[in-house]
Parts: C-alpha cells; structure tokens; sequence
C-alpha cells in the first residue's frame, strides 16, 4: 500500500499530524484484524460531513448571487450526495491508500460507494482538525470547482421530485416508494425498489443504497410516462 504521505503530498497538504490521515483512511473493519477498537474514520466522517456542508454552502452561496434558495438547496445536495462523493474518492484514488479489515476484498473497496463517501467526508475532517479551516476550504473547493462551474446552469431537480410534481399535477395524489429486496454484503449492498401510484407498479429500481434505488425507480417512471 502506497504510503499516506504521498498521498498528502499529491493533495498539497502539509500535515502536522500524519496520524489522523491515517485514522481518516481506515474503515472499521480493520479494528477487527488490529485488535482495537475505534481506531477508524467514523469519528472524522462526522466532523468532515458538517465542514463539508458548510463549505458547499458557502461557495455556492457567494458564486450564485441571484440563485434563489430552492436551487441552491439542491445544487448542494448534488454536490454532497454519496454518489458524488464516492466519485471525488475515485478521481483521488483514495482507494489505493483505506486500510481495511481480511473480511472485505480488496477489490470491493473501490466498488463501495459507501466506503468512499465515509473515507473522502473523513479526510476533509482530518484536514480540517490538522490544518485548520483554510486549508480545508482550499482542498474542497479546488475538489468541487469543476461541478460548481458546470452544474450551475442546468435542471437539478431530481427525479423523485419530478414524478411526484406530475402525479400530483394530473392526479392530486402521491406515488410511494416499496423495498422490494435488498441483496449483498453489509459493505455492498444493492437494493430494489418498486414506486408505485394507487397501488400500482409504475417502474422498479435499484441501487446502493435506499434512497438511490428510489431515485433509479422514479427515473425509471418517467422515461415510461415519456414514451
């Protein structure tokens, strides 16, 4: 495994302390294989989310002068999403670096878009508490720069919303969303969900996680409804 200070390196983060990178690169998995216990990325995931949301928010507010609240609401929750995050994980490698317990392969890491998401939260955390609110709002908005640039001018109304705002348009009244199965893993996980209108099936859909199966079904509907 690559060395952290690399990695660092590579992000241009001069740390004070290389131990809390390591801790931000740990899934807790691997308390398991070390014999300890709450050495791993969950308490950083929770201080990294909070400081991610406010950077976002901030950027997106000071960039966006006449975007009302409504956009900038969603435009954030784009930015912060799992799937998002996963993929910022992805473009940093991130992977190459997570020390992870003998029950998770290797190979799924990289597949876990839950993993990702914890490990990038936790490594902005861990930014954040070695080096202090600039250099963490410097590593996320160099991160974020190209979606704030190219997201800002097209349609972010997610696909749940859409379909509700029709049937609720043609029919005054709401879809619901049904788990059909969940398969896999704790750490890769699919899920499947049918949405449905009057207890109707309108489309079935699948993803990592609940919600994204939700929003796969209702994406799903709409193609349906366009044909």
């Amino acid at each position: 495994m690559p060395e952290i200070k690399e990695l660092l390196s590579k992000l241009n983060i001069k740390p004070h302390e290389i131990n809390i990178y390591e801790l931000a690169l740990t899934h807790p998995s691997y308390n398991a294989d070390a014999n300890t216990v709450h050495c791993d990325y969950e308490r950083l995931e929770y201080m990294g989310d909070a400081v991610l949301d406010f950077v976002t928010a901030d950027l997106i507010f000071k960039r966006n002068p006449h975007m009302d609240e409504g956009k900038m609401s969603k435009l954030r929750s784009y930015l912060v999403k799992s799937q998002t995050l996963a993929d910022y994980a992805r473009k940093l490698n991130l992977s190459d670096y997570i020390r992870a317990g003998h029950s998770i392969p290797s190979d799924q890491v990289n597949k876990s878009n839950k993993i990702l998401e914890n490990v990038f939260e936790a490594l902005v955390g861990a930014i954040y508490l070695d080096c202090g609110m600039k250099t963490a709002y410097s590593f996320i908005l160099k991160t974020l720069s190209a979606d704030l640039k190219t997201l800002t001018n097209i349609d972010l109304t997610d696909a749940k919303t859409m379909l509700q705002e029709q049937m609720q348009a043609e029919h005054r009244d709401s879809v619901h969303y049904e788990l059909v199965s969940q398969k896999g893993p704790a750490h890769d996980r699919t899920f499947m969900v049918n949405v449905l209108f009057n207890e109707i099936v309108l489309a079935t859909g699948k993803g990592k996680s609940k919600k994204a199966a939700e929003e796969d079904a209702a994406r799903n509907a709409l193609e349906k409804r366009s044909v």
